[in-house]
């Protein structure tokens, strides 16, 4: 087990990475090293008593629930199909906001197949979500997961319907999708090892206080 004793935050690349670089800088972190170019997986910053993990968006709540990490910042659709179990989550730091919608190809008749009952095949990535959504609409559903390109499941024939997470839209469009029903809306949350806020609650307060005072509305 490692023996650091100062922060330990977990980020995944992309934009949640490049949305977070202003709430660093509010709390007076800069990593030194970009993620992007560099292939290192454990980043320093300018701070000796803060260092910087990178993990795959989907693990951010595992390493932080286990302590591997103090602080990570997850997707409201990752804590939801993880659970969220052991996790301390103080701010909606309202960031890679995005929505969580239900798609199917354009020339698929969507209300009538719910108004009639009719049993569909859902593709996501996102189980647990989808599981709930169409239960609460007292729907039947074959929910099929896929971790690759959502939209490539209609159009092959293996799904009538997807579940995924919608930006602009732009690939539904693309793919000959649209868009049928909004789910939730989705943003990035500060989440914490709650075991870490009790021993470690002089180094993290100050960083949570300062990334809660930088969100933006």
């Amino acid at each position: 087990m490692s023996t650091y004793n100062g922060i330990t935050l977990a980020l995944s690349k992309g934009r949640i990475f490049e949305e977070t670089l202003p709430l660093l800088a509010a709390a007076g972190i800069e990593p030194v090293e970009n993620p992007e170019s560099s292939r290192k997986l454990i980043i320093g910053t300018n701070r000796a008593d803060v260092r910087l993990v990178i993990v795959r968006a989907s693990d951010t709540p595992t390493y932080v629930q286990y302590g591997a990490a103090d602080l990570g910042i997850a997707g409201k659709d990752t804590l939801i199909e993880h659970g969220g179990a052991g996790l301390y989550q103080p701010v909606d730091l309202n960031i890679a906001k995005c929505r969580m919608s239900v798609a199917v190809p354009e020339d698929f008749d969507y209300a009538a197949a719910v108004q009639r009952g009719a049993r569909i095949r859902v593709a996501s990535k996102y189980i647990k979500i989808a599981r709930e959504h169409f239960a609460a609409k007292g729907m039947h559903v074959d929910l099929i997961k896929l971790y690759g390109s959502m939209e490539l499941a209609p159009l092959v024939g293996l799904a009538d319907a997807i579940v995924d997470l919608v930006s602009t839209g732009g690939t539904l469009r693309a793919n000959k999708l649209r868009e049928v029903e909004e789910i939730m809306q989705i943003s990035s949350r500060l989440i914490v090892n709650q075991a870490s806020l009790k021993v470690k609650r002089e180094l993290l307060q100050p960083v949570i206080e300062a990334f809660a005072g930088a969100v933006k509305p």
